[in-house]
C-alpha cells in the first residue's frame, strides 16, 4: 500500500507538471476557435498552425542557426571548460586557489551587469550581425569549470601518475584518459550548455538584426510580440512547441546520465 501511494503521488505530480506542455502541443493542433478550453482532445486536429508558421517566418533557417550556435557553444565549453577544470584539479601552480575563487566569484555576477560592456566589445571588434557575436561570449562558462573540477578530483591520482610515467602529456591525459572516464559530467555540461544557448533570447536580440542570422528563440519572440502572429494563439503555440521540443527530447534521452552526474559532482571542498 505504501508503494502504491508513493507512485500515485508521483504520478499525480508528473501529470500536474507535464499538463501545461501537453496542453500547448494539443492546442497547437486545434483550430483557433477550440483553443479556449482546458481539454486536450479535439476531433478537428490539424497541422494548419504549423504550416502557417513555416509560411510566415523563415523558421527552418532559424532552426539551423540555433543548432549551429548551440552545438558550437557546447563543443567549445566542453573543450575549454574541461581544460581549465583539469588544471585546477590536478596541476600544481602558483595562484591556483585565487583563480578558482575568481571563477566562483564570476558566477555571482548577473548577466545583465556585463551585457553593455560585452556589446561595446562586439561593436569595437566589428562582429555584430555575425555568428561570432552569438558564440564568443559563451565559449567558456564558470559553471562548467566548477563541475569539471569537482568531477576530476574524484579520479584516482595514481591513474594520472601512471599515464605521466608512460610519457603522456597533460593534454593527452585529459582527452584520452580522463574524458572517457567522465561521461556523466560531459553529458551534464552538454545538456546545460545546449539548453542555455538554445533558449537565449536577450543577447541575440541585441547583437543580431539580420533576419537570416536570427536564432529560433529570437525569431519566435519577434513573431509573437512583433505582430506577425496577428494575435492568433494557435500560431504562437505552434511556434513555442517547435522551440521547446529539441531541448525536451535531448533531456529525455540523456536524463539518466544527467541525474547520475548531478549526484556525483556535488560541490565539495
Amino acid at each position: 500500500m505504501k508503494t502504491f501511494l508513493k507512485y500515485l503521488v508521483l504520478g499525480v505530480g508528473a501529470i500536474i507538471f507535464a499538463y501545461p506542455f501537453l496542453w500547448m502541443i494539443a492546442s497547437s493542433l486545434k483550430p483557433e476557435s477550440q483553443i479556449g478550453g482546458l481539454g486536450l482532445y479535439s476531433p478537428d486536429f490539424t497541422l494548419h498552425n504549423y504550416t502557417q508558421v513555416f509560411t510566415r517566418i523563415p523558421i527552418g533557417r532559424a532552426f539551423v542557426n540555433s543548432l549551429f550556435v548551440s552545438f558550437t557553444t557546447t563543443f567549445s565549453v566542453l573543450v575549454f571548460g574541461s581544460m581549465v577544470g583539469y588544471a585546477l584539479a590536478r596541476l600544481q601552480f602558483a595562484g591556483k586557489s585565487v583563480i578558482y575563487a575568481v571563477v566562483i566569484f564570476t558566477m555571482t555576477l548577473p548577466f545583465q551587469l556585463t551585457l553593455i560592456p560585452q556589446y561595446i566589445l562586439m561593436v569595437k571588434l566589428g562582429i555584430t550581425d555575425t555568428y561570432m557575436a552569438l558564440i564568443a561570449p559563451t565559449l567558456m562558462t564558470a559553471f562548467s569549470i566548477v563541475l569539471f573540477r569537482q568531477f576530476f578530483l574524484q579520479i584516482p591520482q595514481a591513474l594520472i601518475d601512471a599515464a605521466r610515467i608512460d610519457g603522456c602529456s597533460d593534454t593527452r591525459i585529459l582527452f584520452q584518459l580522463v574524458w572517457p572516464l567522465s561521461r556523466p559530467v560531459l553529458i551534464t555540461v552538454s545538456i546545460l550548455t545546449f539548453m542555455t544557448s538554445w533558449n537565449e533570447v536577450l543577447w541575440p536580440l541585441i547583437v543580431v538584426r539580420d533576419r537570416a542570422l536570427m536564432t529560433l528563440p529570437q525569431l519566435v519572440t519577434l513573431f509573437t510580440i512583433g505582430g506577425e502572429a496577428e494575435s492568433l494563439l494557435g500560431l504562437e503555440l505552434a511556434a513555442a512547441t517547435l522551440l521547446a521540443l529539441p531541448v525536451i527530447l535531448a533531456y529525455a534521452f540523456f536524463q539518466r546520465y544527467f541525474i547520475e552526474s548531478m549526484a556525483s559532482t556535488g560541490i565539495k571542498g
